[in-house]
């Protein structure tokens, strides 16, 4: 080769089409940089084939250059004993354009490497020579080009109108799609790509062509959107009937809007919240997760392989969620745990929950137990629980057989050593260690002591035999076991020598059958390594596809820098309503459903999506808004008497609970003499942009007939601040156009009888715990946190109609708890407390609330409800509650509220006394 040095092979790489950075890293791996070289400049040759490509030096354009970079990889690493003939084919009929299909190009994600500065490149260059690279590789020797054009569908294009007009045919004579319509959509976009007429298309083509004849055969899909489901529920045994409501009590709340029926699958009715409404389409039917694989279609080294995993699985889809057990759950776990739970569920199919226990130096029962309970918080109920640890045998056994094939050794090189060998900090050449050509006899013996706990931690390690030579880390001998002195939480002392990730991932995914493996794109590279396991010990290899993961702007969420946080005290805990753990989203009050909806609305593709935390509340903020009852709460109170009203006066008034919401039914609130209002709605100035209450503006009660005019107030003498307001009712002449008043305000009643109103303990307001959207990209991200980031409110107040709500919320997820708990398997049948951040509202005009789990709720003498913070699923309470489940004057109560977001600024709401 000409160029001998990188910067040379550099300069001429990018002159034929390759990006800089991807130039530099193609020129440090000579082996690739050679064979690609070779491709765009083939030597001479006495006959040329018709589809050889061009002996040119003119640039490549990107796509053909990207292409053939990724071909010259898999030549590099798979083909390398194939004849020059069959490697060149590929790359002729690359440049010549002729394979450019996504049908005839490999997902790239299968075979071939992809480096790690390439990650980012991961969508422009997802195209490589599938079929060409499956027929090439079977054989040696002289290529049919006539059979290889067949076999690849070498220049074979469908119009758009044939592809449709297949569709057409297909879905008239489908009885299925009859049948269920709109329902069916998802399935038959999975059985076209089947069929061989549409082997070549385009699948751009393929899924518009479905939705057109969807459209024009049945109708707009939300006109008829419930018959599916009805359809469905009816297929598999019905459900329960819906809970029934008994009317309101003076001064309660009357029925909230009854809830569906359970769903026999409680992962397909929380897979349905993966929808942003009942008219679109789900994250399982369109982008990439439409178009994944059927079970079975991943490819084998056995056919026989693909006969027993069917039969295995009854030819259903099996995903799986596989959290490591060494921290507590992040929001960007909900994507992963709706994805998995969510597509096995859209598909019929089951999602084992696998804690991957290989770390026992790391792992704690509080955390296995907390992941199962925030699965369950989602919605989602595992098939089986299961834990890697419950394969160590199986695992050992493999990595001694793996032994035998020479294609593992142990080796005694320090962790710097290793590192050197594999090209050190500036990526040079890669070298094998000393240890790598042992005797197969000799690594076999070693590695029964590293069991026997002959070793110490760092002493020995056991490796695979890959190939150095290839360009993806993940194939450079990866460590398979090592020693550790720790005691596991399930195998306590049994073993000495534990698995590595890369060496468990990919078996027990094999053992447990999965269909589907669903992971993040920081696992791309792992996919060549995670094959050739399986691949070099013959068992069945699930498919491996990648997504981009969830981050959001603005905080942190490694778990390092989150026990930081906690450990030096800028919060209380891992569940600080402050941070974005699950735990903590859930004591904030963040309903499960609304994180669902916001992972749909973020769709699923290989990008990662980083988003700013305003777009997930106003997400929880759309969700909490039809769906939460709605008190009038005083957040900082002014008094105010209404002198002309006498000092017994009292009227209920009876007001929507939901205005938007009829079927959340009335609740009746007093109205008193003395009532009490938000210091923010009084001004003692006028101005121009404030409505509300001022010495010579008078302003509405919601709800009351007559306007309040002020005719006197109090100040404190220490902070100059009105401690308290007389008016007048003026209900002594009508309200018209011309006196109604410009604005109305929220308040809440004084009746010592009625114990109204309830008094507040605190009311905790969290804002965003950090100053910058990546704090986690300083060098000190302590230095970002906001010190003001939680205001605490002592004084407030809140309508007496909080505790009838209260309790039929705990009631309404006391009896969900209850279903739920029918559905779950032989696995782990406990039964969660129903948490008080069930308990929701809205604070009108202000924001959505819910109760802090530090709350003291004494239970009623009669209500038999748990004496702790939480009401459990077995308290015996029907649909209603019967009696009150708290003591709702109890002396030793005591309420804290979580403010969860706020409702959208109001323009008029900033000036205060």
């Amino acid at each position: 080769m000409e160029k001998t040095t990188i910067e040379e092979l550099t300069e001429e790489l990018q002159a034929l089409g390759l990006p800089e950075k991807q130039a530099l890293d193609t020129a440090r791996n000579v082996p690739l940089a050679t064979q690609f070289l070779s491709f765009v400049h083939p030597p001479p040759t006495s006959s040329s084939s018709s589809s050889s490509p061009s002996s040119s030096s003119a640039p490549i354009d990107k796509a053909k250059a990207s292409l053939l970079l990724r071909w010259a990889t898999a030549v590099v690493s798979k083909l390398k004993d194939k004849s020059e003939e069959r490697k060149r084919v590929g790359a002729a009929h690359i440049l010549n354009g002729n394979l450019a299909n996504a049908a005839q190009v490999d997902d790239m994600q299968i075979r071939l490497v992809l480096f790690v500065t390439l990650i980012c490149l991961f969508c422009l260059l997802s195209l490589a020579p599938e079929a060409a690279l499956q027929f090439l590789a079977n054989g040696d020797g002289a290529v049919d080009e006539d059979v290889f054009k067949k076999e690849c569908g070498v220049g074979v294009s469908m119009t758009k109108e044939e592809v449709k007009g297949i569709v057409l045919e297909y879905v008239k004579s489908s009885e299925k799609a009859q049948e269920m319509r709109w329902g069916w959509l998802g399935k038959t976009t999975g059985e076209l790509k089947k069929l061989a007429q549409l082997k070549w298309s385009n699948p751009m083509d393929l899924k518009t062509s479905v939705d057109e004849v969807f459209l024009e055969i049945f109708g707009p899909k939300k006109n008829e959107v419930q018959a599916p489901v009805a359809t469905a529920t009816a297929t598999t045994g019905g459900s329960k009937p819906a809970n029934k409501t008994t009317a309101a009590a003076p001064g309660s709340a009357s029925q909230v809007k009854n809830k569906a029926a359970p769903s026999p699958d409680p992962n397909l009715a929380s897979s349905k919240e993966l929808s942003s409404s009942a008219s679109e389409p789900s994250i399982f039917e369109i982008g990439m997760l439409s178009q994944l694989h059927p079970p079975g279609g991943n490819p084998q080294t056995d056919p026989a392989l693909v006969t027993q995993h069917l039969q295995a699985t009854g030819g259903k889809v099996v995903t799986r969620f596989p959290p490591e057990p060494n921290g507590f759950l992040h929001i960007g776990h909900s994507k992963a745990i709706a994805i998995n739970f969510g597509y096995a569920a859209h598909h019929g199919g089951k999602c084992i929950l696998r804690y991957d226990d290989t770390n026992p130096e790391a792992e704690e029962q509080v955390y296995i137990d907390s992941i199962l309970d925030m699965v369950r918080w989602l919605g989602f109920e595992p098939a089986h629980i299961t834990y890697s640890s419950d394969y160590f045998d199986q695992l050992y056994a493999l990595a001694e057989q793996l032994i035998l094939l020479d294609k593992a050794y142990v080796c005694f090189c320090t962790g710097a050593e290793i590192k050197a060998n594999r090209g050190g900090e500036e990526r040079g050449p890669r070298k094998a260690c000393a240890h790598r050509t042992l005797p197969v006899e000799t690594s076999l013996e070693e590695f029964r002591k590293m069991k026997e706990g002959r070793y110490g931690p760092n002493e020995i390690i056991l490796r695979m035999k890959q190939d150095l030579e290839d360009g993806n880390p993940q194939m450079w001998d990866l460590v398979a076991y090592r020693v550790l002195n720790a005691s596991h939480h399930r195998t306590k002392d049994q073993w000495k020598i534990y698995p590595t990730y890369d060496f468990t991932h990919c078996l027990v995914d094999s053992f447990e059958n999965i269909s589907h493996s669903l992971c993040t794109t920081e696992f791309i590279q792992s996919r060549v390594s995670y094959e050739w396991l399986c691949h070099a010990l013959n068992v069945y290899t699930p498919r491996q596809t990648e997504y981009g993961r969830l981050n959001l702007e603005g905080t942190v969420m490694s778990k390092r820098k989150i026990m930081k946080l906690v450990k030096e005290g800028h919060v209380e805990g891992w569940d600080d309503p402050r941070l974005y753990t699950l735990i903590a989203l859930r004591r904030r009050g963040v309903p499960p459903e609304a994180i669902l909806k916001f992972v749909n609305s973020l769709g699923v593709a290989t990008a990662v999506s980083n988003i700013a935390i305003h777009r997930f509340e106003q997400t929880v903020r759309q969700h909490l808004e039809l769906t939460t009852p709605r008190l009038m709460m005083v957040l900082q109170p002014i008094k105010v008497t209404i002198e002309n009203l006498p000092e017994e006066h009292l009227e209920f008034i009876e007001r929507p609970v939901h205005p938007k919401v009829p079927e959340m039914g009335t609740i009746r609130v007093p109205f008193t003499r003395v009532i009490y209002i938000e210091r923010d709605d009084f001004s003692l100035v006028d101005s121009e942009d404030f409505f509300r209450l001022t010495p010579t503006r008078a302003v509405g009660l919601l709800q009351i007939p007559f306007p309040i005019k002020c005719v006197s107030w109090t100040l404190d003498p220490h902070s100059n601040l009105v401690t308290q307001v007389t008016c007048r009712y003026d209900n002594e002449r009508p309200v018209t156009k011309a006196n109604k008043p410009k604005a109305y305000i929220h308040w809440v009643a004084h009746s010592d009888a009625l114990h109204s109103p309830v008094r507040i303990d605190q009311i905790k307001i969290y804002k965003t715990l950090f100053k910058s959207a990546n704090p986690a990209a300083l060098d000190n991200f302590l230095t970002d946190v906001d010190t003001r980031s939680l205001e605490v409110l002592e004084q407030s107040l809140v309508e007496v109609g909080f505790w009838s709500v209260c309790e039929r919320l705990i009631q309404d997820a006391m009896t969900k708890n209850t279903t739920s708990s029918a559905n779950k398997h032989g696995d782990d049948l406990r039964i969660a407390a129903v948490g008080l951040e069930n308990v929701r509202f809205q604070g009108m005009r202000n924001s959505y609330f819910t109760l802090d789990k530090t709350c003291i709720l004494t239970p009623s003498s009669s209500s038999g409800a748990d004496t702790h913070a939480t009401a459990t699923a077995t308290s015996g309470i029907g649909d209603a509650p019967a009696k009150p489940l708290f003591d709702h004057v109890h002396p030793g109560n005591r309420l804290v509220l979580n403010r969860i977001v706020s409702l959208k600024e109001d323009s008029g709401k900033n000036k205060s006394v």
